[in-house]
């Protein structure tokens, strides 16, 4: 089966194609945007289709971070992999940006319970837990940097995210870093969405209302 992942969780726009057979990715297409996933998205999406030589006819299934992250990214990036899947009649996988960060930290640190932060702005942490066999224990949440400390401390964890460095010297002691990024790479999010198969269909992971609000006083009353 190939498997097309798309992530616009945070500053990359970025696909892949992966083959679940043997396992390699014969295309794939990153760009460091920041902002911008909407413009982009369909473009990177069919890069990585001609340097796998496929097309979308070919695909089995589609896997997309829902989150936490950016706001508009993940609508994007939501709404065009549940788009194309109902296009194409198949599934489509979600995976947060928490249990890719911390699978590629387990995978750096065999044996370890891992612990997903990202920063959240407002004092508040974006926080999940995984055992060691990777699974969830705790989240996704809000969490304070005290709550964040106390799990790192009482699991002995892995530190992956965004979050990480602060925790760890938060808690105290030595603690393993895995990557200290927003996002994971997108070949970790179509590994995992291999490994968890089809189910409900996948939703945006907002832990917080969005900073963007409507301004009453520019509201327009409704006619009729």
């Amino acid at each position: 089966m190939k498997l097309l992942a798309i992530d616009c969780s945070a500053n990359l726009c970025a696909a892949c194609v992966y083959d679940a057979v043997t396992g390699q990715i014969p295309g794939r297409q990153v760009l460091d945007l920041g902002k911008g996933h909407a413009e982009h998205l369909l473009a990177v999406i069919d890069k990585a289709l001609a340097e796998a030589g496929i097309t979308f006819a070919d695909l089995g299934a589609i896997a997309i971070s829902t989150g936490p992250g950016s706001f508009t990214g993940i609508r994007v990036g939501v709404s065009t992999a549940r788009g194309l899947a109902l296009a194409l009649k198949i599934p489509a996988i979600g995976v947060t940006t928490l249990e890719a960060l911390a699978a590629e930290a387990a995978s750096a640190f065999p044996g370890h319970a891992v612990l997903a932060t990202l920063d959240g702005g407002r004092g508040e942490i974006h926080a999940a837990l995984f055992d060691a066999d990777g699974a969830a224990l705790y989240g996704p949440a809000i969490a304070t940097l005290e709550e964040a400390s106390a799990l790192a401390r009482d699991n002995k964890a892995a530190l992956a995210g965004t979050a990480a460095e602060t925790v760890a010297q938060a808690a105290g002691g030595t603690f393993d870093l895995g990557p200290l990024v927003a996002t994971a790479d997108i070949a970790t999010y179509a590994r995992l969405a291999v490994r968890k198969g089809p189910g409900e269909k996948p939703r945006p992971v907002y832990l917080r209302d969005a900073d963007a609000k409507p301004q009453a006083g520019f509201v327009l009353p409704r006619a009729g």
